[in-house]
């Protein structure tokens, strides 16, 4: 029986212990990093914490909705056993009534044809990194080698255990400017992740500089287990020049293959995000949004204007 419980009665030690044993396994659903990203969030739980699913739920003019967290690219249905498309079928019929407004994405062990639901496929790109580094290089495009040897000759810098606030201030003053949906309370709620990411040695910062010691690009890499996320990365109009992205990522790779199993990149429906993910020899996969809108109608209205 799938049960809805309250953010108050969840056991987090059982919650978390569940998480650690799923099959599909994500750092965004250990109840420590939900806690940030969405607080007060609600779940469904079927058994004695044998299958899970976060709730993570606002509200807006009174009415709650569930949406999906900045900074969590999955989240969904989790459980030591292999997820059938029935049993995520069963887990979003469960789905409280009053949520009128569902805007949330499922993760890659997650199939279904609900046609309550719009759904949406997004794509998500990982690299096996349980292979050797020579291996590994083998299989990058033409243009990532190309960047990295430029890296190599503008005698970039490697860097280690950079300020944070410095990398995501770098984004902030690039790319960011054209990003409309982040906000101040989007780059201090990064800042709190990472204080936890890094009080729990969950994170490895890594950073460019220049041969003059300018901060050219910066990157936040989360650990799981055996596996990483790409989370974010900030860089100068410089790094399109010097390579200083494509030289991070491959160090990355290089210091951490055959230690970690995957490397997630976080995905992007963006092709020129998705080209250069793919350069350095990683495979894309699915996973759904799924979308409903039972909101009254003025309230529909409200929220296109």
């Amino acid at each position: 029986m799938i049960k809805h419980i309250t953010h108050r009665e969840i056991d987090k030690k059982k919650w978390d212990v569940s998480i650690a044993n799923a099959g599909n396994s994500l750092i965004y659903a250990y109840s420590w990093y939900l806690d940030i990203v969405s607080p007060g969030w609600e779940a469904l739980i079927e058994g004695d914490y044998q299958t899970l699913m976060p709730l993570t739920l606002n509200k807006k003019y009174g009415i709650p909705y569930l949406y999906q967290p900045f900074f969590t690219q999955q989240l969904g249905i989790f459980s030591p056993e292999t997820l059938t498309e029935n049993k995520t079928g069963a887990f979003l019929e469960a789905l409280p009534p009053q949520f009128k407004l569902i805007e949330i994405n499922l993760n890659t062990s997650n199939e279904t044809k609900n046609s309550a639901f719009y759904l949406r496929k997004n794509t998500s790109f990982k690299l096996n990194l349980a292979q050797p580094y020579s291996t590994i290089v083998q299989k990058y495009s033409e243009n990532t080698k190309r960047n990295i040897k430029k890296a190599q000759k503008q005698g970039l810098v490697l860097r280690k255990n950079a300020d944070p606030k410095k990398i995501i201030r770098l984004f902030r003053h690039n790319r960011g400017k054209k990003i409309e949906t982040l906000s101040g309370k989007h780059y201090l709620l990064l800042e709190k992740l990472l204080e936890e990411l890094i009080k729990r040695d969950a994170v490895q910062i890594l950073s460019v500089e220049t041969a003059n010691k300018e901060l050219s690009a910066g990157a936040f890499f989360i650990e799981s287990g055996v596996n990483a996320v790409f989370l974010f990365s900030g860089s100068d109009e410089g790094s399109r020049e010097n390579g200083a992205m494509f030289y991070l990522i491959d160090r990355f790779i290089s210091e951490n293959a055959q230690r970690l199993y995957t490397l997630d990149f976080n995905g992007s429906n963006n092709p020129n995000l998705a080209r250069f993910y793919s350069g350095f020899g990683s495979l894309p996969q699915t996973y759904s949004q799924i979308r409903k809108n039972n909101l009254p109608w003025l309230i529909r209205w409200l929220k296109k204007h």
